[in-house]
């Protein structure tokens, strides 16, 4: 009987054991099973709303000089002083090239005795024709002698007339013996030497003179793209950008924005057939001569302004496996949502988003990697870091 009541002793203190040990498992597999949530994840955010944007075209353009022209002789003879430096700027009547003035004086001494003799011929008949008037008025000489002496004496004028042209016309030929700048502007290398036989021909150029302060910037638009932006403006989907429409900007070859803004001079009116495309020019200020003709440019011109336009900064817009643009969007509960958009031009440091935002949206500009679709996050407003180091920098008088 005593080992009964052993048992009975022992079997509620093993049930006990059995129990404490079950409800601990119980507790260590509720755990493994639901762990603690993770804290909301910090992310920065840009709250969107409507703006009037600038519509910047970027095209591809070639600087030309505004004024250019070929030294050419006016007189042929041979070439004794070349009087420029060549790649130097030179001044419009600025003397470049002499030629061999000799024959040209003695031109001129031929044509100055040639007028000293009509002259003297129209003193003879004019003496002649006064004495014959006189002879009339005493009825000594007939008419017919007196109209002889009037007609000797307009021969005689016509006479002079002639040899003063003449003598104007060598005295001009010994001007043009010093080949003088037609422009002002940079002149190029020189293509004829001293003691070169040059002509009044068009095929002896001397040198070229080209006019680059201010360039012009010749650009090309698509026939296209012109059409649709009137079309939009037409439609009312953009707003002429005002007086200042026709300002231009360049961006040099390496990227560097040309710091002088031009005017945008025409447009051409017909399309040219081999590439649709239509040709603009603008002018542009050169005083640092930066610019050099036939250098390539890209030029910024605005068209238009897009009214009630929504844009984010560029590292908002993500693409999917697809390659279609989405963006993370927090709700009002915090919670983060994919949403598919539209993206179209890039405006500055910002996507310009046509479909898929509305006014008030909270869109993820910093974070993602913390975040996914469903999760809570605590949203605060984004700053680009330009206006971080600013406010840093403002910051710091007040902090000593």
């Amino acid at each position: 009987m005593p080992f009964v009541s052993a048992r009975r002793t022992f079997a509620p203190a093993l049930a006990l054991l059995l129990a404490a040990a079950l409800a601990a498992c119980s507790e260590n597999g509720q755990s493994a099973q639901a762990p603690a949530a993770p804290p909301p994840a910090p992310v920065g955010i840009v709250t969107v709303k409507p703006e009037a944007l600038p519509v910047m075209d970027e095209l591809p353009g070639r600087i030309a000089p505004t004024r250019i022209a070929e030294v050419r002789p006016r007189v042929s003879g041979i070439v004794v002083q070349r009087v420029f430096e060549q790649g130097s700027t030179v001044n419009e009547g600025d003397v470049l090239y002499r030629i061999d003035p000799a024959p040209f004086r003695l031109q001129v001494e031929k044509a100055r005795a040639a007028l000293q003799r009509a002259e003297a011929g129209e003193l003879q008949a004019r003496q002649q024709a006064a004495r014959h008037q006189e002879l009339r008025e005493r009825n000594v000489a007939s008419a017919q002698a007196v109209e002889n002496a009037v007609a000797a004496l307009a021969q005689a004028e016509a006479d002079v007339a002639s040899a003063r042209a003449a003598l104007a016309s060598a005295e001009l030929d010994l001007e043009y013996a010093e080949v003088k700048a037609p422009i002002s502007g940079r002149i190029g290398r020189a293509l004829i030497t001293e003691g070169a036989l040059v002509g009044s021909g068009a095929a002896d150029i001397l040198a070229t003179i080209q006019q680059l302060d201010p360039v012009y910037a010749d650009f090309t638009q698509s026939a296209n793209d012109l059409l649709r932006l009137r079309r939009a403006l037409k439609a009312g989907e953009l707003t002429p950008a005002g007086e200042d429409a026709a300002v231009v900007r360049l961006v040099l070859d390496d990227g560097t924005p040309y710091p002088h803004a031009g005017r945008l001079l025409f447009s051409e009116a017909a399309v040219d057939a081999t590439t649709g495309q239509v040709t603009l020019r603008g002018e542009f200020p050169n005083p640092d001569g930066d610019l050099l003709p036939g250098m390539y440019v890209r030029v910024l011109i605005e068209q238009g302004v897009q009214p009630q336009t929504i844009a984010v900064p560029q590292q908002a817009v993500q693409r999917d496996t697809a390659g279609k643009s989405q963006i993370f969007v927090i709700n009002a509960e915090d919670v983060v949502e994919r949403r598919a958009v539209t993206a179209g031009r890039i405006v500055g440091n910002r996507w310009v988003i046509d479909e898929g935002l509305n006014p008030g949206d909270r869109v993820v500009v910093e974070g993602f990697q913390k975040i996914r679709p469903g999760a809570k996050v605590v949203a605060t407003e984004w700053k680009p870091v330009d206006q971080r180091h600013a406010d840093a920098a403002a910051a710091q008088p007040a902090a000593k």
